[in-house]
Order: structure tokens, then C-alpha cells, then sequence
């Protein structure tokens, strides 16, 4: 009997010590969620946490834990679920610490303080550096005059037709003409050299081999094909013209003619409005520089320097537009030219 009651007593004494244990741990497990939940954690951080598009419940949870904002993902998923089922995450920048309650994690995500969103952007063909800096700050990607001097230094991109483009003081930029025109999936706030980056290396990956072997047979570098096309870009109104246009130039410059194209006054014209003085305005001006402007005048698509590349073989040396761009007159005489330009200016044709 003495045995038996000594066993009932052991027995006893191990289920109280095993509610005692339970309660301890359940204790200490209900303490630790709380105060992961209201933000009492035992350390002081500050992070930077970054949320891209689409970013998972799970995704988000890992980077506040590897951020150590707070101690356990597993534990913020299952708050999350409860309280916010259908919460989604803004892309973008988070300034959190790990004083913040869950609830305060949470309601700072709603915004992020430096936003990520996503946006698609136009470049046009034929869109100079400055109709690019006012499109990508208009849409919030970068500001304008970080992207121009962004493009005044092309040591900072490490693309190989970069070599390619000369040292003078007379070219404005030395990216325009490289910033590849197309519809662009860009961050808000991106930084402006990613920017240009970007810009520079669609233009890296469209790079043909026709364009090379032109280049190479007719002693031409790759900056002045592309300097003549964006001539040709912004001279080209209509569709179908644009290789008697480039016939018209290179017929000139086989014969040592100026272009005197009246769209490089325009762009020397930009250039003046931001700063720039004459000894580069005059280098864009084809009435009186030589043969080529110093550099390209805008960023003309694939078609127009293809335009150049295989250009009509013709006898032209003049030409203008008329209706608005809708028509044109080519000729290989001055007096041909003139006489068409008397005849539609007293027909009022525009």
C-alpha cells in the first residue's frame, strides 16, 4: 500500500510540474507575440525597406525580418491575415524601426515615402534631350536637369559605341542621338543615370550590322550616320520621303555642300535657351558649318537611320515640304526649286 501511495504521489507531482512548465512556456510564448505585435522589442533599429511590384504577403514578411524590424514573419503573416486580408503593398521606399507596433508597421505601408510605382513613358522618335528631361519629370521619373547632366558625360556608360563618339567642346551632349527612342517601364523617382542607362543600352541592342558595314564602306563613323539620321528624323514629315531626304544630304556632302537644314537652326536655338553659347550654336548650324552638325540634333528611330543606310540613289539636291507636311518637292536644280517655292507661295500653299 506504501508503495502504491509513494507512486500516486510521484504521479502527482509530475502533472503539476507539467502544468507549471505549460504555463510557463505559454506564458512567456502569449509575452513574446505581444510584444513582437505592439512593437516591444528588445533592441533599437532604423531600415530601409524596399517593396517592388507584386510583392507577397511572404516577401514582405522576410524583409521586415532580415530588416529586424520585427522578430517573427511567421507571427506577422498570421496578424496581417486577420486584421488586413486584402492589403496591398505600394512599391517603394519604407523608413521603419523596430519601436513601431504592428499595427504601426501597417499603416506606414499603406504610403511608402519614397514611391516605386511604376509608370510607362513615351519617347517619340525624334525627341531631343530636352523633350526627354520635360517627359521624364512630367511623369515623375527623374527631374529634368538631373538627366541633362546625366547625359553630359558618357565616360560614366560602358557601352562600346561610346568610344565611338568624339571629344569636343563643340558638341553639346554627347549622348543625344543615343537615347534610344521607345515606351519605357521606369520607377518613380529612378535615378537619372539608370535613366539614361537604360536609354543607352536599347540603343546598344538594336545596333545592326547594316549599319556598320555602311558605315565602314562609305568612310563613315557611327556618330555621323547617327547625326545625319536625326537630321533626317526631324526634315521627315510624311511617311515614304525619308530616303530622298538622305539622298539629298549625302548627294551635298559627296559634292562638299552645306546641308542648310533648317531644323539644326531649331536645335541651336535650344541649345541658346539653355546656356549654351555661340561657338557651339554656330556648330549645330548647317548653314554655316562645313558639312554635318557637330552631333545629332534629336534621337531618331531604327526607320530613319535605315533611311540613310539604304537612301535612294537619285540626282536631288534640293527639296522643302508643302500642305503642312504632306507633300513634297524634290529636284536637282536651284532654279527648279525656286520656281516651284514662287509658284505654291502665291497658291498660299502652306
Amino acid at each position: 500500500m506504501a508503495a502504491k501511495k509513494n507512486n500516486k504521489g510521484y504521479t502527482a507531482v509530475i502533472i503539476v510540474l507539467v502544468i507549471v512548465l505549460v504555463g510557463v512556456a505559454g506564458f512567456f510564448g502569449y509575452s513574446y507575440v505581444q510584444n513582437d505585435v505592439n512593437g516591444n522589442r528588445n533592441r533599437k533599429s532604423e531600415n530601409t525597406i524596399y517593396i517592388s511590384d507584386n510583392s507577397s504577403q511572404y516577401d514582405v514578411g522576410q524583409k521586415l525580418l532580415t530588416g529586424e524590424i520585427i522578430n517573427s514573419d511567421t507571427i506577422w503573416d498570421y496578424w496581417m491575415r486577420k486584421h488586413y486580408p486584402d492589403f496591398k503593398y505600394p512599391a517603394g521606399e519604407y523608413y521603419l524601426n523596430s519601436s513601431m507596433s504592428y499595427e504601426e508597421i501597417a499603416k506606414a505601408l499603406e504610403t511608402p515615402d519614397i514611391s516605386h510605382k511604376t509608370i510607362s513613358v513615351c519617347i517619340p522618335e525624334g525627341y531631343n534631350i530636352f523633350d526627354i528631361a520635360t517627359a521624364l519629370e512630367e511623369n515623375g521619373i527623374c527631374s529634368g536637369q538631373d538627366f541633362l547632366n546625366a547625359c553630359k558625360t558618357k565616360e560614366n556608360y560602358d557601352y562600346s559605341f561610346i568610344s565611338e563618339i568624339p571629344d569636343s567642346d563643340t558638341i553639346a551632349y554627347p549622348l543625344e542621338g543615343f537615347l534610344f527612342p521607345a515606351t519605357y517601364d521606369m520607377e518613380e523617382n529612378t535615378d537619372a543615370a539608370e535613366v539614361v542607362n537604360q536609354m543607352l543600352r536599347a540603343f546598344a541592342d538594336r545596333i545592326s550590322e547594316n549599319w556598320r558595314t555602311y558605315c565602314s564602306e562609305n568612310n563613315m563613323s557611327l556618330y555621323e550616320l547617327i547625326t545625319l539620321a536625326s537630321v533626317v528624323e526631324k526634315e521627315t514629315l510624311g511617311e515614304g520621303v525619308a530616303e530622298n531626304i538622305s539622298s539629298v544630304f549625302i548627294n551635298r556632302l559627296n559634292k562638299g555642300q552645306q546641308l542648310q537644314s533648317d531644323v539644326t537652326i531649331d536645335y541651336g536655338n535650344a541649345l541658346r535657351s539653355n546656356g549654351f553659347g555661340d561657338n557651339v550654336v554656330t556648330s549645330y548650324n548647317t548653314y554655316k558649318c562645313a558639312a554635318l552638325p557637330s552631333g545629332p540634333i534629336c534621337n531618331p528611330g531604327v526607320a530613319n537611320i535605315n533611311a540613310v543606310v539604304n537612301h535612294n540613289d537619285t540626282d536631288y539636291f534640293y527639296f522643302f515640304s508643302y500642305n503642312n507636311g504632306a507633300d513634297f518637292f524634290f529636284t536637282d536644280s536651284y532654279e527648279a526649286f525656286s520656281s516651284k517655292w514662287e509658284e505654291l507661295k502665291h497658291t498660299n500653299t502652306n
